[in-house]
């Protein structure tokens, strides 16, 4: 008999696949990378606890091309200071991805906010225009000119907070108990240049990323780097805290409701 493709794998297949997983070469991105100082209030009113504001309300956006091989990505996140039990780090509230690949593996595993979008990074001579989109709202959009190199810093560590959860099937709140993850990432830059620009954010239901204005600007960089991410689970978290907060993740919270219709297949 020809082998069945859904079939369970064997034993070896499935260390080899962890195997290989666990050998990939740096991947390298180029990237936009703005933070500025917004409302503390607005950052504090979208950390779910048991995070907390830290000593800046500042955020942050990424927006990178990923080089792989036959495969390119569009990567961004859009993020806001916050610590957690004597770590600070960043809490992403949206990350579009231009490839299912990329969100899947960042949702299921981590509990990242990835969603489906359009990444552009692009650059002629010293001019560089990044933006994220989706439903056709370029509801972040970077602008500028690159004004200079910048040393290059060393290795460092980053720490990113994510949710992991899964929602329950009766519509009631969770179907176990929700887990805040630490998610670590290694990062290496080859290159990094000085951008003079403004960032542009712009009104969406679905993303309203507007409610976190650009106060005061700290920097616009554009860089080549790589990283690698290991995460944990830091603790359980209460699910009737994180319950508020749920419509981060969703287009429509009333979507995790939505069921196949009696007698479908």
């Amino acid at each position: 008999m020809a082998r069945v493709r859904y079939g369970a794998r064997t034993e070896a297949e499935i260390a080899a696949a962890r195997t290989a997983s666990s050998k990939l070469p740096d991947i390298w991105s180029t990237g936009v990378v703005a933070v500025w100082e917004s409302d503390p209030d607005a950052v504090a009113a979208v950390l779910p606890p048991p995070l907390k504001p830290t000593g800046r309300p500042l955020v942050r956006v990424n927006i990178s091309k990923v080089d792989l091989p036959g495969y390119p990505l569009g990567a961004g996140s859009f993020a806001v200071a916050a610590a957690h039990d004597g770590v600070e780090g960043w809490y992403p509230l949206v990350m579009p991805m231009t490839h299912e690949r990329a969100l899947i593996g960042g949702r299921e595993v981590f509990g990242e906010p990835k969603k489906l979008g359009e990444v552009t990074v692009e650059r002629e001579g010293l001019v560089v225009r990044a933006s994220l989109a989706r439903h056709g709202i370029a509801f972040v959009e970077v602008r500028g000119a690159v004004s200079g190199d910048l040393p290059l810093p060393e290795p460092a560590q980053k720490t990113d907070f994510y949710f992991k959860f899964l929602p329950a099937v009766d519509g009631s709140g969770f179907d176990a108990e929700p887990v805040l993850v630490h998610c670590v990432r290694n990062e290496k830059v080859r290159k990094l240049e000085r951008v003079t620009g403004d960032v542009v954010l712009r009104e969406s239901m679905y993303d309203p990323v507007a409610d976190l204005p650009v106060r005061r600007l700290v920097e616009i960089t554009l860089g080549e780097k790589t990283t690698d991410q290991r995460g944990r689970v830091a603790e359980r978290v209460s699910a009737q805290a994180l319950l508020p907060y749920i419509h981060q993740r969703y287009d429509d919270p009333q979507q995790i409701l939505d069921g196949p219709p009696e007698g479908s297949v």
